[in-house]
């Protein structure tokens, strides 16, 4: 077959290099097996890897598992915890106890009943999250989400996870290395070779030569070096949506070690913007992310210093820049970039490393047999890519723009009609009369954010929508039905679960089950 794909290079290490390679690996193992196809990571020996990215969503767990990877393993090396969603503190109002879960379970019983309209009508005493999910209360007795006896990558509650990103990637190195075939070369690229048709056909380094490639994959961050330095593809700002262009990070230890382990994200709004909060068993990784032109570096760095009190004494603040958006194009010629030389986004829903996997999973599943089709799969890709980023973009937008706040120029600049998409605009008109729910514009196989999440942020922060009386009999038995059930599920999972150090601290000594 002429032009065929056989040689897949990717630049850059980090999360997004090794996490792209093990995908891609595990898929084609066949292939590599038999000389068929390579898969080379060149990186640079000399560039630090910036290690965002602590948080994760679900399908990290599939992702892992079909890498080969014991789960056991994983929470061993990567000083890894479990995350059953995420806690928003004074989104709302600004006000002591303002807050809500945006959990990983669905509603009890979501593909059968809106709940929406009954608990609107009859059960808003209670957070929505509580009365349809058995989540938010498990996070607030910080149990895990699983027994012991519970095998590798299976819940009682659907989870994630919180991990050290200066060990994960390190981790998957080694075990795309050893188990998974794929070649690495340490190496600094110096020059990029097109060929006429602008297609990179190497690169070029000093330590290692000319690294030839058929698809090459540009893992090299903010540098974006083939598909922004050698190609030229735009970058598409979204900061006119998206305030917050910098993150101040720092690492605080616990005061003991048998200080409790948070199961969930800890994201509390500040006047410009909102610190993160993530607990894995040896630390928590804490970081105020913020809009510059409503705040300044100092004033950010004393609400920090304010939040995380007398442990931040003596530790060290990592300044993070966030330049919001992403690339014009996302495949062009035989270039796909992953990772932040894809784009970035603020963390506020741990978005970077499911972009990952999705990216990777997509290039992996549709790998053009030979160039002559490459252009119709980097079409599909563009097309699914843009979406995605599109999606994700909304519902970072949706936090902001449900708020009631108005105690600082921050957040009534994000109220403004002129920062919100349309696509959003249409959305939340539509909600003032019909709750999302299942089909409702959420129709793709894979979405980011399913109609659920929606429904918890939506709820959690105070939005109404009309209910009229006839839906709720309509589907009244059913709902109360499920809502009994919830209450039920709810109680059985507090008397079982764990304690969440304590299960960590059980799979590191014990292990979990493997099936």
């Amino acid at each position: 077959m002429a032009d065929r794909v056989q040689r897949i290079v990717i630049v850059g290490g980090g999360t997004a290099g090794w996490l792209s390679a093990g995908i891609i690996a595990a898929r084609h193992q066949a292939r590599i097996a038999a000389g068929t196809l390579s898969l080379t990571l060149v990186e640079s020996p000399n560039v630090p890897i910036i290690g965002v990215g602590e948080g994760t969503w679900p399908t990290l767990r599939g992702t892992l598992q079909k890498m080969g990877i014991r789960e056991t393993d994983f929470f061993r090396e990567c000083d890894a915890a479990f995350k059953q969603g995420a806690w928003f503190a004074k989104w709302t109002t600004g006000e002591e106890g303002d807050g809500y879960y945006h959990p990983l379970m669905l509603p009890h019983g979501f593909a059968d009943v809106n709940l929406v309209p009954h608990w609107l009508h009859q059960h808003s005493q209670t957070s929505f999250c509580d009365a349809v999910c058995p989540q938010g209360e498990l996070c607030d007795e910080n149990l895990g989400p699983k027994l012991i006896t519970t095998p590798e990558y299976d819940g009682l509650a659907n989870y994630a996870y919180h991990l050290d990103a200066g060990k994960f990637a390190p981790f998957l190195q080694r075990h795309c290395t050893t188990k998974l075939g794929v070649r690495h070369i340490l190496a600094d690229v110096d020059e990029v070779e097109q060929a006429e048709n602008g297609d990179v056909t190497a690169v070029v380094t000093p330590q290692a030569g000319r690294i030839e490639g058929d698809l090459f994959v540009d893992c090299t961050g903010f540098r974006a070096l083939l598909i922004g330095k050698t190609l030229g593809i735009p970058f598409r700002d979204c900061s006119d949506i998206l305030f917050c262009d910098t993150a101040l990070a720092v690492q605080v230890p616990y005061a003991d070690e048998d200080a409790p382990i948070a199961t969930h994200t800890i994201s509390t709004a500040q006047s410009a913007g909102w610190i993160w909060d993530i607990g894995t068993p040896t630390r928590r990784g804490v970081g105020h992310v913020y809009s510059s032109s409503h705040t300044t570096d100092a004033q950010a760095e004393d609400a920090l210093r304010a939040y995380i009190g007398p442990a931040m004494d003596g530790l060290s603040v990592r300044k993070i820049p966030i330049k919001a958006g992403h690339r014009e194009t996302f495949w062009k010629n035989n270039v796909v970039p992953i990772g932040l030389a894809a784009g970035f986004l603020e963390p506020l829903e741990a978005s970077a490393i499911v972009l990952i996997e999705m990216s990777a999973k997509l290039i992996a599943e549709q790998l053009p047999a030979n160039r002559g089709v490459m252009d119709i799969v980097a079409k599909r890709f563009n097309d699914v890519t843009s979406y995605r980023w599109g999606r994700i973009i909304d519902f970072l937008k949706l936090h902001y723009v449900l708020t009631k706040r108005t105690d600082s120029a921050f957040w009534i600049d994000n109220v403004d009609p002129k920062s919100v998409p349309d696509r959003l605009k249409n959305l939340l008109h539509l909600w003032k009369y019909q709750s999302p729910w299942f089909f409702d514009e959420f129709d793709r196989l894979e979405e980011v954010f399913p109609a659920a999440s929606y429904q918890y942020v939506l709820y959690g922060m105070q939005f109404r929508t009309e209910v009229a009386p006839e839906d709720v009999v309509a589907s009244d038995r059913l709902a109360r039905r499920m809502l009994d059930e919830n209450r039920a599920l709810t109680q059985k999972m507090r008397a079982r679960l764990p304690r969440h150090r304590q299960l960590i601290g059980a799979i590191k000594e014990y292990g979990l089950q493997t099936i």
